[in-house]
């Protein structure tokens, strides 16, 4: 992991996972995964803070986020990146996410609304992927989005259990896929509402 790991982790420490969700407030100081409306979960922040961690940024860093959710983790990875372009399928989510990150002064972060599973063509590739919904299997999309020596991660299995993944792919463009530990997300769906 590169040097950015303790700073990583004291601004982690510091944020406000409330100012993100708007009911269940009480719940945001405990290490769980709180409901957000939709259908849709913001997960425990030690698995947000793994998951971070796991992808590796740096400061020059063009990350694309596939479920940007309430934004939370969108906050984490602008706030260690050069640039962060989010997808978010659910219109609600998507103009939440919005007002919250625009009130926090973040001039990184690109909004879009759209199905996630496509990724975000326009400004491929990119350095790192963060996908925060499960999937049967790596969108080939997703990979092809991934510049050569970029990381991705990835829940990927069945509908009711995955397997967290590092997806790596190195300079010739060959890719290798590493377990992380098991874990439960919602759904990569491959539509907008």
């Amino acid at each position: 992991m590169q040097n950015q790991e303790k700073d990583i982790i004291r601004y982690f420490e510091q944020m406000d996972r409330s100012y993100f969700v708007d009911e269940n407030k009480e719940l945001a100081s405990l290490d769980r995964p709180i409901s957000i409306g939709y259908g849709q979960t913001i997960s425990q922040p030690t698995l947000v803070l793994k998951m971070t961690l796991e992808l590796d940024l740096f400061p020059q860093s063009s990350v694309l986020e596939i479920g940007t959710g309430s934004g939370f983790q969108t906050a984490l990875l602008a706030a260690f990146s050069d640039t962060v372009y989010t997808v978010e399928r659910i219109k609600a989510l998507h103009e939440w996410a919005k007002g919250k990150l625009h009130e926090s002064a973040f001039t990184n972060i690109h909004l879009k609304r759209g199905n996630g599973s496509l990724g975000w063509k326009e400004n491929a590739p990119y350095d790192r992927i963060m996908v925060t919904a499960a999937a049967s299997e790596v969108p080939a999309q997703l990979l092809e989005q991934l510049k050569n020596g970029g990381k991705m991660i990835i829940p990927i299995g069945s509908p009711h259990s995955q397997d967290l993944t590092l997806i790596e792919k190195n300079e010739q463009g060959e890719v290798t896929s590493t377990f992380i530990m098991p874990v439960v997300f919602v759904g990569l769906v491959d539509s907008e509402d």
